[in-house]
């Protein structure tokens, strides 16, 4: 908002009518509460990718992306396809800044192994932006899906959390090895991204 208050205070002194700078701040909360409201802020983040500045934002998202894409492929776990951006996202009817889509697990009780390679898979966005950029923003819907998995999996809560603290530690540890390869990674996957659309795009290979 501090754009809005640039304006109110210098617009008449340029000759904006008071008038239209009400009404035009009146339009951009309506349609902040919209975007909020209907699209959980996606017009805003499609707003900022388009903005000077947006492919830094996208390629943090695709280094996201890339370290869920290097860990599925370390444990063989099939990608379907990764989204890199709200655009692309909203084009393939995914409701988010950046996807990497999982084929779904045929049991829904999974062995105890298999939950640590997918704590791996799930938690690898979040590590691979915060070691390249110090902090993650995105992962809120990883958290929740592996959340998901070790509730329905019978496991008490402290054998859960100690697994998913445990698979965290790894992750950071071998992507720090790997992190030339998940940069490269997260650049190809930019730059597909840019000059593919969403139903053609699929996850590059080796």
């Amino acid at each position: 908002m501090a754009g809005a208050t640039v304006v109110a205070v210098f617009g008449p002194l340029v000759g904006i009518s008071p008038a239209w700078i009400a009404v035009g701040i009146g339009g951009l909360l309506v349609g902040l509460t919209v975007d909020a409201s209907q699209w959980q802020g996606l017009g805003g983040h499609l707003l900022a990718e388009a903005l000077p500045g947006g492919r830094a934002r996208l390629r943090r998202i695709a280094c996201h992306e890339a370290g869920h894409l290097l860990l599925a492929r370390e444990h063989e776990l099939p990608v379907q396809r990764v989204l890199v951006g709200t655009r692309a996202c909203l084009q393939a009817g995914v409701r988010s800044n950046g996807a990497t889509e999982f084929e779904i697990p045929t049991s829904v009780r999974m062995s105890l192994e298999d939950l640590r390679r997918w704590s791996r898979v799930l938690q690898a966005g979040i590590a691979a932006e915060s070691l390249v950029y110090g902090a993650a923003r995105g992962g809120a819907d990883d958290r929740a899906l592996l959340g998901r998995l070790w509730g329905l999996s019978g496991h008490d809560v402290d054998t859960a959390q100690r697994e998913q603290r445990r698979a965290r530690r790894e992750v950071e540890q071998w992507l720090r090895k790997q992190q030339p390869e998940l940069e490269q990674l997260a650049d190809q996957l930019l730059s597909t991204a840019s000059s593919q659309s969403p139903e053609s795009f699929q996850p590059p290979e080796r």
